[in-house]
């Protein structure tokens, strides 16, 4: 069985995972601009693919045995789109970082198939921090 430690981390993770998901999808409702429709469309791509993110960590997190939250991390969307990317990099800046905690911890307790789906997860966590800063041009 995993620790109670990864266990709270992993619970950390869909905390975030439910923020990015509604924050991200409030965005792509509300996004003003020339480039509301284009920016909107990758915000709600992302905010879709979050969603599934919360959804593989807490089934597996409920698999050992964790009581899975329901409540987000705080939620900031934003008013003008830079404002948007910004709040959304340094939020997948936070995830990057706690999964790989995660990815460690879960190595260190010998958990193969927790820290394989934290390492795939992040791959896709990179990816939208790319797609964030590339469209701050930072």
């Amino acid at each position: 069985m995993a620790s109670k430690e990864l266990m709270e981390k992993m619970n950390e993770a869909i905390a975030m995972e439910l923020q990015v998901s509604i924050q991200y999808m409030w965005q792509h409702v509300t996004v003003p601009g020339i480039n509301a429709e284009s920016v909107g469309g990758i915000f709600k791509k992302i905010a879709i693919v979050e969603m599934k993110h919360a959804e593989a960590i807490a089934e597996r997190l409920d698999y050992l045995g964790g009581a899975v939250t329901t409540k987000p991390t705080p939620i900031a969307v934003g008013k003008k789109v830079n404002d948007m990317l910004e709040i959304d990099k340094k939020a997948e800046e936070g995830a990057i970082k706690l999964y790989k905690e995660i990815v460690a911890l879960a190595a260190k307790e010998g958990d193969v198939v927790t820290k394989k789906l934290f390492e795939d997860i992040l791959t896709q966590e990179e990816d939208h921090h790319n797609q964030f800063s590339t469209l701050l041009e930072t």
